[in-house]
């Protein structure tokens, strides 16, 4: 399969990847022949890339660190969680809890695959993949750094739920920094859950802090933020550089991985963004790429401790109509370069 922007495809393409909605069920499932009206729908309701089916990259695997049924599972509760913030109510953290121990679980065993967050984003579900993907990337990074179980199930909620204050009511009741900011709101929420450490409810509080000493809401120093906010800082910061919306076309992963690279020391844990570029596919399987030797092909592999240099199928057209077809493994072409990705 492929992996093209939305205005490349034509009618009749089959969709290579299920495509979901924020409540975690099937918008688009894998293999659906594209007409006009879902093109046209599906570009209205925000989505930009699409993954589509290939004969000559048929083969192409796309390992995933998370399954499609754990993350519809996932994203459905996170659905029901905010929804209850929203109403103002209290949110049943033992039901997450629950969701949380798949999802880790899963996360641990999968901990060698690459992470290349390939599901498809709309404006519906945006919200919950973005949560997944934060929580996801940021055990990933936990596993590298050596925490614990416990640690790891603290880091995980925390890093699901580091957003949540943006879904609490803002009231006149609330103090001036609370109506502010969503990490004060955040904090709050998840301070009064006794079933969570503190520590859970400081990832909401800090993941905004840097440490340069000039993030929010709080603006402290490096060695006040706890390891478990700076991890979902880099992880929040990864994915917010992928996010298509309205106003800006989110960056392609090699480009945002630079641009983070820029950052480290000031806005984000070098430590830690070290061990994140162990856990994250640079070029994403599926990528069409031209190399420096001036051919074009599909990212078909992936090497984990070299994100930047994958394997590239080939595809040449020779003569009538035969078709030549080689992978060039750039980790063992050394003088080979990915020049510019496709699409």
């Amino acid at each position: 399969m492929k992996y093209v922007p939305i205005d490349s495809i034509e009618t009749g393409q089959y969709l290579g990847k299920t495509i979901f909605s924020g409540n975690g069920a099937v918008l688009l499932a894998e293999g659906v022949q594209l007409t006009v009206y879902m093109i046209t729908t599906l570009r209205r309701i925000g989505v930009t890339m699409l993954y589509i089916q290939d004969p000559l990259t048929e083969d192409i695997e796309l390992p995933e660190v998370v399954s499609d049924e754990t993350k519809r599972i996932v994203m459905k509760k996170m659905q029901d969680t905010l929804s209850t913030i929203r109403s103002g109510k209290d949110f049943d953290s033992r039901s997450l809890s629950i969701s949380i121990d798949t999802l880790l679980n899963e996360i641990m065993k999968n901990s060698d695959v690459l992470i290349q967050l390939t599901d498809i984003r709309t404006k519906d579900n945006d919200m919950y993949l973005h949560a997944l993907n934060v929580c996801t990337i940021s055990t990933l990074i936990g596993i590298n750094m050596g925490l614990n179980q416990l640690q790891l199930k603290e880091l995980a909620t925390g890093a699901l739920l580091h957003d949540i204050g943006k879904m609490d009511a803002i009231t006149d009741d609330k103090s001036p920094d609370e109506r502010l900011h969503h990490t004060w709101r955040g904090f709050e929420l998840l301070k009064h859950k006794r079933e969570y450490s503190l520590l859970i409810a400081h990832v909401a509080f800090q993941h905004h802090e840097t440490p340069d000493g000039l993030g929010q809401p709080r603006r402290l120093l490096v060695d006040q933020i706890h390891l478990y906010a700076r991890i979902v800082s880099v992880a929040n910061t990864y994915d917010n550089l992928l996010r298509s919306d309205e106003l800006k076309t989110g960056m392609l992963p090699h480009v945002a991985i630079e641009h983070m690279m820029a950052l480290a020391g000031t806005k984000l844990d070098r430590e830690v963004l070290i061990q994140f570029l162990r856990t994250v596919s640079i070029y994403s399987t599926g990528t069409s790429v031209r190399l420096s030797s001036r051919e074009t092909g599909v990212v078909v592999g992936q090497h984990r401790g070299l994100p930047g240099r994958p394997i590239v199928r080939i595809v040449k057209q020779e003569g009538g109509s035969d078709l030549e077809v080689k992978e060039v493994d750039l980790a063992q072409h050394t003088t080979i370069f990915i020049e510019h990705v496709l699409g």
